[in-house]
């Protein structure tokens, strides 16, 4: 059991598990996840770590259908820049390996910022902390959970 779907069952939220055999080659982790679970990839969210200076860390949760916007991430958050944290920067603040970074039960509670988007479906799904793992959970539920503002922070590809 990863620290996310401990997190679930803790809060006693409803939520589902979705496993699926991780292929290294695909290029895409949430990509692969919708493909794999035949899932409307618009309902599928990554979790991506930006800095907000050299010490601060914020979390962004956007459809795997669209890119983060930066420019809106620092405008919510009240920051000039934002950027991508360096991969082993991620890890070590939240526990999690690149591709299986989950919102939920990370080592550190960070800002957390959800995309408008999710709120369109019952459920969606992100990282359940491990490649090839997946929860689905409403959009609300996850933005209780992990204390996150909802905002426009993607644009579509």
């Amino acid at each position: 059991m990863t620290p996310a779907v401990a997190m679930a069952k803790k809060s006693g939220i409803f939520f589902k598990t979705h496993q699926y055999a991780h292929d290294p080659s695909h290029e895409s982790y949430g990509e692969e996840a919708a493909e794999k679970l035949a899932v409307d990839p618009a309902r599928v969210f990554k979790t991506l770590v930006v800095s907000l200076d050299q010490q601060r860390l914020a979390v962004a949760v956007v459809p795997v259908t669209g890119r983060l916007d930066m420019k809106a991430v620092a405008r919510i958050l009240k920051q000039k820049k934002v950027g991508m944290a360096e991969a082993d920067v991620v890890q070590r603040a939240t526990g999690y390996v690149l591709g299986g970074v989950s919102p939920l039960g990370q080592k550190r509670r960070l800002p957390t910022l959800i995309d408008d988007s999710a709120r369109n479906f019952e459920t969606i799904y992100v990282s359940a902390g491990r490649r090839g793992l997946e929860l689905e959970l409403s959009a609300d539920d996850l933005g209780r959970l992990v204390g996150a503002l909802f905002g426009s922070i993607a644009r579509v590809c």
